[in-house]
């Protein structure tokens, strides 16, 4: 028995990143898709595993349906958040946990738009385009036709690119990050418009807990005066610490040690586009410990 549960076990832990991978794409938080992901282990674990033809199949099946349930009591919980809601930052740099073969949907600023699909639009989404699984397996995992779960990811995939551009390189991004951070703590109005896109658009999760704009600042011009106006107050005494976060560059900042902001950005050739402060401190908490 112990060897049988010792082999279940090499079997799991083989599996395991994908497994959280595609949880977190589908949940936009970590703990939450460590749950799953020990849930899928106490199904795998009691299962009559003899009838087991593919494990990785049969696991990522499971995980699959428990993120899209886990999905749907999140979105009820989520309307009901203070102020925006933004996916929890991992780290990609160290973090073994997201070890998953891919880096693809995982940029922060695209699980945020992932929340804007339902959660059986966002699992078919995240298994083709994170995870490259046929549409045959997909339709299996999700009990729908393949023409049914074609249709889901095409759909899925015109609706986010009607609010995305093509994403500048990582040097690129990591420039464009530390001229508007150097921009942002002088409150030069200057620089930062010419950073940010017409467009851009600047969300900040405090989660009620800390003070956080609760509605999103839209426009290059309206940005641009709300980061001039609260610098005095917000930058002074703080140090900032690189990290990748989410497959790209980014920035946890501190003051007196305690973790502030993890601030995201997303860039393309028009500027910046996205700005995400991540200020809930339950959020910060391992983040800023990789960092």
């Amino acid at each position: 028995m112990t060897s049988e549960l010792d082999e279940a076990a090499a079997v799991f832990a083989g599996i395991r990143p994908r497994l959280f991978g595609i949880a977190y794409r589908m949940l936009g938080s970590a703990v939450e898709a460590e749950d799953i992901v020990q849930e899928a282990w106490i199904r795998w674990q009691a299962y009559d595993r003899s009838k087991v033809v593919d494990p990785a199949a049969f696991l990522a099946t499971t995980t699959t349906r428990l993120a899209i349930n886990a999905a749907q009591s999140a979105r009820v919980r989520r309307e009901a958040y203070v102020g925006p809601w933004l996916p929890e930052p991992v780290d990609t740099a160290n973090d073994p946990a997201l070890g998953a073969e891919r880096d693809d949907a995982l940029e922060l600023a695209l699980l945020h738009l992932l929340e804007k699909l339902s959660p059986t639009q966002r699992a078919a989404y995240v298994l083709r385009e994170a995870f490259a699984y046929p549409y045959d397996e997909i339709a299996e995992i999700l009990q729908l036709s393949e023409a049914n779960v074609r249709q889901l990811v095409s759909r899925s995939s015109k609706r986010l690119a009607t609010e995305r551009r093509d994403p500048v390189g990582k040097g690129q991004h990591r420039r464009l990050l530390e001229a508007f951070l150097a921009a942002a703590r002088k409150g030069d109005l200057a620089v930062l418009e010419e950073l940010l896109a017409e467009d851009v658009i600047s969300y900040s999760d405090g989660g009620g807990v800390v003070r956080a704009s609760r509605i999103p600042v839209f426009g290059r011009t309206h940005v641009a005066a709300y980061l001039k106006a609260f610098a005095p107050r917000f930058w002074p005494d703080t140090t900032v610490s690189w990290i990748e976060a989410n497959g790209r560059p980014a920035a946890l900042v501190y003051r007196d040690g305690t973790p502030l902001v993890f601030l995201s950005i997303t860039a393309s050739e028009a500027g910046i586009d996205r700005l995400l402060w991540v200020m809930s401190p339950a959020k910060l908490a391992k983040i800023s410990a990789a960092g």
